[in-house]
């Protein structure tokens, strides 16, 4: 919640600059897939014809279309893919078990996602939110934040979506639903997106502020890519028990309603809260994959773990 006479001014997405590089913020996006669709996806192929379950791989060569025919098109930053994007609601129903109120699953809100240039960010660590990340975090909306994206340099392409991929009414979604969009991207290009947490204040589910890579090496990237989000706090509303405050939505009087506090993005582990949160694996899954399907390469978790990288430092990359 903002509150004009003590909060610091808020940049937008357009204003937000380092000194070698131009910041941008968007919003939400969360997702329904259906559980065939979801097994399909998760299993994957190396070029030496292993299968393996889930985790994120490396498509090798050009990918075509069912009728043979090439996906790609050639931009002024290189030859682009299509890819399809599904974010996912694997919580429990009764993920949540605040000490007053009913267990309850998971929700996840509409949003936003964009493809952009490494140099644009989705957000700020230990800066204060924009506004529009601070309508999404607190409310579940992401038209602030579409609007913040209009005209910023170096984002290539941006969408709202909130109907969930197996059809039903647009808005928030519980387990089992996954929200999906495609999106082109050339090497170099980068997937950002958000989606808030919604049965909290003023959190949110959104990769490291640089995005996701979409391409390694020259080759599209495909399957989980969960280990690249985070759970973040926008530090706009002050934490109620997750489930069950009284400013949460939907408990809440009305949108931007609680106590505001004066504090800047954070992870949700650097919180000292008092509360206890589910993991992000145990909340989202996000798989991307490319037009065409998967295609041979090392999975990126073998990659990363011999190079020491660990899922937390994949969200601040």
């Amino acid at each position: 919640m903002t509150d004009d006479s003590t909060e610091p001014t808020r940049r937008t997405a357009a204003t937000r600059t380092t000194t070698s590089t131009r910041r941008t913020v968007l919003t939400g996006v969360a997702g329904v897939l259906a559980t065939a669709g979801l097994a399909g996806a998760q299993e994957t192929t190396t070029e030496g014809g292993e299968t393996t379950e889930g985790g994120e791989t490396t498509a090798g060569g050009q990918t075509t279309t069912e009728s043979g025919e090439s996906d790609e098109t050639t931009t002024e930053r290189g030859e682009t893919l299509r890819f399809q994007v599904r974010i996912v609601n694997v919580s429990e129903p009764n993920a949540l078990n605040p000490e007053e109120g009913e267990p309850g699953p998971v929700i996840l809100s509409p949003g936003a996602y964009a493809v952009h240039s490494p140099n644009v960010e989705l957000f700020a660590p230990g800066e204060s939110a924009s506004a529009g990340l601070e309508s999404l975090a607190e409310d579940g909306d992401p038209s602030g934040l579409g609007g913040e994206l209009e005209g910023v340099e170096g984002v290539l392409a941006s969408g709202a979506f909130a109907e969930p991929v197996a059809g039903g009414e647009a808005g928030p979604i519980g387990p089992g639903a996954a929200y999906g969009f495609e999106v082109e991207a050339a090497p170099g290009d980068r997937l950002s997106f958000a989606t808030m947490f919604v049965p909290s204040n003023d959190l949110f589910f959104a990769p490291g502020p640089s995005g996701i890579e979409l391409f390694r090496d020259g080759d599209p990237v495909a399957g989980d890519v969960t280990r690249r989000v985070g759970l973040w706090d926008a530090g706009t509303e002050q934490n109620e028990e997750p489930g069950a405050g009284e400013n949460q939505a939907p408990r809440q009087s009305g949108p931007d309603t609680g106590p505001a506090e004066d504090a800047p993005v954070r992870r949700i582990e650097e919180v000292e809260d008092g509360y206890e949160y589910p993991s992000v694996s145990e909340s989202i899954q996000v798989l991307v994959v490319p037009q065409g399907g998967f295609g041979g390469g090392e999975t990126e978790g073998e990659t990363t773990a011999s190079e020491g990288t660990t899922a937390e430092d994949e969200t601040t990359n």
